[in-house]
């Protein structure tokens, strides 16, 4: 049997990026996966779904654990992304993103909670960042976001303990995926930005989405049925690692 079979996984976010691979690994280990997203695209039973839209989320994810029979894990991945000190954003940008990044979270867990409640092997997965932890230029907003995601992480986990529901969190570094490609597209020298970038990280290189998937799909698993109220950082040693430059 593989790792995951029998098991059923929603992924939000999961039309592209890291969302699109950790949900094509969920399924290569056997869970049977349903992505919700604004363009779910046509690789998984998909149900398009706007986080920010209580009606919309709801729907959708009924709409999941009636087509899977049911839902084991729940990857909480859908997320924007923003630039800026804390004088270059407007209200209205910072009460979009966190509504998306933190709210929506709160929206796709709160209509889960039912399904997870009855399954024996309950799992959320929350995408946060290296931003939740390191203070990065020109990333203001995006990193309160990501600090209210891990700190969420640790509450749900104290609050849904008993109810069976593991929660943890994944910390990314930068990673090479569209969102981070458009941005460096945006930059006035992309290949410079993008060595920038590689240069950042202790192993000289950007995460790969694949390399955030094998952690998500670890923490979803019965392999990690004693881990919850964790952050799993996979940013090449960016965290924790003060390493001497090259000579």
């Amino acid at each position: 049997m593989a790792e995951l079979d029998g098991l059923k996984a929603i992924v939000t976010g999961g039309g592209s990026g890291i969302g699109q691979a950790a949900a094509r690994l969920l399924a290569a280990r056997g869970a049977r996966v349903a992505v919700l997203d604004l363009k779910p695209g046509d690789e998984f039973t998909g149900f398009t779904a706007d986080v920010t839209d209580d009606a919309s989320v709801r729907l959708a994810v009924d709409g999941a654990a009636e087509r899977l029979g049911g839902l084991d894990i729940v990857v909480n991945n859908a997320g924007i992304g923003a630039i800026g000190t804390v004088a270059d954003n407007s209200d209205d940008e910072w009460h979009r993103v966190f509504d998306v990044n933190v709210v929506g979270i709160v929206r796709v867990s709160r209509a889960a909670l039912p399904y997870l409640r009855k399954s024996e092997h309950a799992a959320i997965v929350n995408t946060c960042s290296i931003a939740a932890t390191a203070g990065l230029p020109q990333r203001a907003l995006y990193s309160a976001t990501k600090g209210a995601v891990q700190s969420l992480t640790l509450a749900m986990a104290a609050d849904h303990i008993h109810d069976g529901i593991r929660v943890n969190c994944v910390n990314p570094g930068t990673a090479d995926t569209p969102w981070v490609g458009r941005l460096l597209d945006q930059a006035d020298d992309p290949a410079a930005e993008r060595a920038a970038l590689n240069a950042r990280q202790p192993m000289g290189r950007l995460v790969s989405a694949d390399e955030v998937a094998a952690g998500i799909a670890y923490l979803a698993g019965p392999l990690a049925a004693s881990v919850t109220g964790t952050a799993l950082p996979i940013d090449g040693g960016m965290a924790g690692l003060r390493i001497r430059p090259r000579s």
